[in-house]
């Protein structure tokens, strides 16, 4: 009589192919995050609600904001990504823009998103994070042309532009305000977002989905 094989579970440091990864995650309905970084799975710790939840939230918003406002554009909170045989990745937050209208990342017959989304948020304690070091090396090896990382213990938040192979930070303007190079109208006030001052946030992009560089965007889209 053959012994049916004893599925193990997901641990972190476990160096998995993606397929044995999926096949644990699936079978472990229980755990909510897990990420297949270089071969390497992490398993987060449980989240706290200041250091993590209420800024995701934040971060949310702003992005539901925009994709409101802006056809072709898809978002999604905590969705796992197939980015190569290595890495497969569950980010805070993306934007991606839709195939059909030139986007280079799609949604798969099993409902997972392959390629690379164009704007990817990861909210993180501190600058000791993967995020800022093996992820950040993954997201623009692979292409994705803008990474946004909120170090919120640290206050700070680096936006990075992915330019000839390098990822190039993007530094505010004079009045503290850094825009998308990819998704016109996109803005974001730091200060404000650091503060937790959402209605600040959203009143800013506000202004910018007004200007002729959204409108024409959407246009584009939508012709």
């Amino acid at each position: 009589m053959v012994q049916e094989s004893v599925l193990l579970e997901l641990e972190n440091g476990d160096r998995l192919t993606r397929q044995e990864f999926e096949r644990r995650y699936d079978a472990m309905p229980r755990l909510k995050k897990a990420e297949l970084i270089e071969g390497v799975v992490y398993v987060p710790s449980p989240l706290r609600h200041k250091s993590h939840g209420s800024p995701h939230a934040y971060v949310m918003g702003w992005l539901v904001a925009y994709c409101a406002a802006t056809p072709g554009v898809d978002i999604s909170d905590n969705a796992t990504v197939r980015l190569d045989l290595d890495n497969e990745p569950q980010p805070d937050a993306l934007l991606r823009i839709e195939p059909a209208v030139g986007g280079q990342s799609r949604v798969s017959e099993d409902d997972y998103i392959e390629g690379e989304p164009e704007l990817i948020v990861e909210i993180t304690a501190s600058s000791a994070s993967y995020d800022l070091h093996d992820k950040l090396r993954v997201y623009r090896r692979n292409g994705v042309q803008e990474y946004l990382v909120w170090q919120v213990n640290e206050r700070r938040l680096d936006w990075f532009r992915l330019r000839e192979g390098k990822y190039v930070r993007l530094e505010p303007d004079a009045a503290g305000i850094v825009c998308s190079e990819v998704f016109p109208g996109l803005s974001l006030r730091v200060d404000a977002l650091l503060e937790g001052d959402l209605q600040n946030v959203l009143a800013g992009l506000q202004e910018t989905l007004q200007t002729t560089e959204h409108r024409a965007f959407v246009d584009g889209i939508a012709g």
